[in-house]
């Protein structure tokens, strides 16, 4: 078999309509998914280069941050410190409270003790 320029091809209408629409459709559909590749891209990009916009810190920003960690780290030290005192308070008035009864039992073998030292003195 000989193929040139002058060889016919018998091929129905019908199909040759269907192999250019499906070729059609193939192209649309492919430049359709390059252009919606191609659009996630850009924004993609844009958004990155927002962020690095965003992320830049002027040294008036950066002292801000700093004040602000360590205003942070000074108010967790007096959450600590007042934690501390509330657990010396209980400890001072239980002391209070021991202290006074100690008192008050002083003050009793101090009379026993002026009791005694009269008995011995002969004043019953």
């Amino acid at each position: 078999m000989k193929i040139s320029e002058n060889t016919s091809v018998a091929l129905p209408i019908r199909n040759l309509l269907a192999i250019v629409g499906a070729v059609a459709i193939g192209v649309w559909a492919y430049f359709g998914i390059i252009e919606r590749l191609n659009s996630l891209e850009t924004a993609d990009k844009l958004q990155q280069q927002d962020l690095l916009e965003a992320s830049k810190q002027l040294p008036v920003d950066q002292e801000q941050f700093m004040l602000l960690e360590h205003i942070a780290q000074q108010v967790e030290k007096l959450e600590q410190n007042q934690e501390q005192n509330m657990t010396n308070k209980v400890n001072i008035e239980r002391l209070q409270t021991d202290v006074e009864r100690l008192r008050i039992d002083v003050e009793k073998l101090k009379d026993s003790v002026r009791a005694n030292i009269g008995k011995l003195n002969g004043n019953h």
